[in-house]
């Protein structure tokens, strides 16, 4: 039986700040454990407050860690390495967004 560890997981956006790459209420199949290259992105475990996962853009990975960014920096409440510097707890990297299949344009 596969580990949970190599098991792909389910994420569901919420907030504006990977806007306009992933809105609120997408949700994304996530590749647990899988190489991740600059430009990926990824879920992570959100630095402080270790229960909060956040999905954010690896930038460039350095001896610190990955920093990590928001596509929209101007979204309200957004947080990511500019915030709390480089993170090392990258759960894995977005494969897919599987919901909803189509998007209205606005």
């Amino acid at each position: 039986m596969p580990s949970e560890r190599s098991q792909p997981m389910r994420v569901r956006v919420e907030g504006d700040s990977m806007r306009p790459a992933l809105v609120p209420g997408d949700w994304l199949l996530v590749r647990r454990n899988a190489t991740v290259h600059p430009g990926d992105l990824v879920v992570a475990r959100l630095p402080g407050d270790p229960d909060r996962l956040i999905v954010k853009r690896a930038q460039w990975h350095g001896a610190d860690g990955w920093w990590l960014e928001s596509d929209n920096q101007r979204a309200s409440g957004r947080r990511d390495s500019w915030d709390f510097g480089p993170v090392h707890d990258i759960l894995g990297r977005v494969v897919l967004r599987y919901w909803p299949l189509l998007r209205r344009r606005r």
